[in-house]
């Protein structure tokens, strides 16, 4: 749809530029178009033509020493550096926790949104495990407890 309205805008603007013989003006085309004029400004933005990454970039284009598509930042990647880094805290985390019971880890978890990032209150997660909020309470302050005494934490530390 919103293709069709581009092309069409297309052809009345080119159509109007003849017929006035300078560029028309958005009401000009809103009018001829019977649409409103802050449509007209929203699809002159839609229709600007696109650049393409591989357009070359610098001072002398014929020698295409570079692209734009080196200079846009790729979110998705990640550093190596950032990788390793990642995998090293994994490991160490793991070994922390290596000394809680597997309750004890499914309730910290659930309680700090670990696993789907959602934070549940101690009473879904007591109504998960079917214990009272208190005794999430309890379970959770002794876990935490055991993390903190644990040899491995300074060196987790150092990440932060």
């Amino acid at each position: 749809h919103m293709i069709e309205t581009i092309s069409k805008y297309t052809k009345v603007r080119k159509n109007l530029l003849q017929e006035l013989g300078r560029e028309p003006l958005p009401e000009e085309i809103a009018a001829e178009m019977d649409l409103e004029v802050e449509k007209i400004h929203h699809i002159r933005k839609i229709a600007q033509k696109a650049v393409s990454l591989e357009t070359p970039v610098g001072e002398d284009k014929d020698k295409q020493e570079s692209i734009l598509a080196e200079f846009i930042k790729d979110e998705k990647s990640i550093a190596p550096n950032t990788e390793s880094a990642r995998r090293l805290l994994k490991r160490r985390l793991k070994e922390i926790s290596s000394n809680l019971t597997a309750r004890e880890l499914k309730i910290l978890a659930m309680r700090f949104g670990l696993n789907d990032g959602v934070m549940h209150t101690l009473e879904e997660t007591g109504a998960e495990f079917g214990v009272t909020r208190e005794r999430i309470r309890q379970i959770q302050a002794k876990a935490l407890e055991k993390l903190r005494k644990h040899d491995e934490l300074k060196k987790v530390k150092d990440y932060y």
